[in-house]
């Protein structure tokens, strides 16, 4: 068992905590985060420390660490918290959920999250502190840079080249052979099928309303 700290007490943390805690060998001792966002002593059921005394609780000798700050930023945040802890003396632990396809040829960096469903296809390649959500996929051969974040079920496509801290909307696709730049924001549904330079925003128009309320609609919809 590995006793590790987790930067992070929202609603990210939430989620991987809950999965980790079940289908892997990490033991969570506490949680850190900014001391401006310390609102209460605890989270599930462990203390939580302020970050800049972080290392007097939980020595970086005995425990690893994970940070689970969201995309806030585009990645920023938890790019600079990463490399806060490091410089503290952490090891970053990566966690891969047992129900991801992930073959032996796939490789990822420290601080890493790959979460239930998500599929990473043969010789596929992860950064540092990349976050890939539930039913994403990653294309053979594709390389995610540092700190990016996949969104579920959205699809890089073999071959392709992500950028540090891009991110990649809900059901968003980006093609095959592509090299995007960092800093490149993908919004839900998007498909890039062209290389882009950094910064870029990508996204798509909502689906407009029908002229004819629920109630209505359903009422024709049953007649023909």
């Amino acid at each position: 068992m590995t006793d590790i700290i987790v930067f992070g007490i929202g609603k990210i943390t939430d989620v991987v905590v809950s999965l980790f805690e079940t289908q892997s060998g990490l033991t969570v001792k506490g949680f850190t985060c900014d001391r401006a966002f310390v609102t209460s002593p605890e989270s599930h059921g462990r203390r939580v420390v302020p970050f800049d005394e972080v290392e007097a609780t939980f020595p970086p000798a005995t425990h690893r660490m994970l940070v689970t700050i969201g995309y806030h930023d585009l990645n920023r945040v938890r790019e600079d918290r990463c490399r806060e802890a490091v410089a503290k003396g952490y090891d970053l632990v990566s966690w891969i959920s047992p129900v991801a396809h992930v073959p032996a040829s796939c490789s990822f960096g420290a601080n890493c999250v790959v979460m239930p469903g998500a599929a990473l296809q043969p010789y596929s390649r992860l950064g540092d502190g990349v976050f890939v959500w539930h039913n994403a996929v990653v294309g053979h051969h594709a390389t995610i840079g540092d700190h990016c974040w996949l969104a579920s079920n959205c699809t890089i496509s073999s071959n392709a080249t992500l950028g540090e801290r891009c991110f990649v909307g809900v059901n968003a696709a980006i093609g095959h052979n592509l090299t995007i730049g960092a800093d490149n924001l993908v919004g839900a549904g998007a498909v890039v099928t062209r290389s882009a330079e950094p910064g870029g925003v990508y996204i798509v128009s909502n689906t407009p309303r029908y002229r004819l309320d629920s109630r209505r609609f359903m009422r024709i919809a049953q007649m023909t």
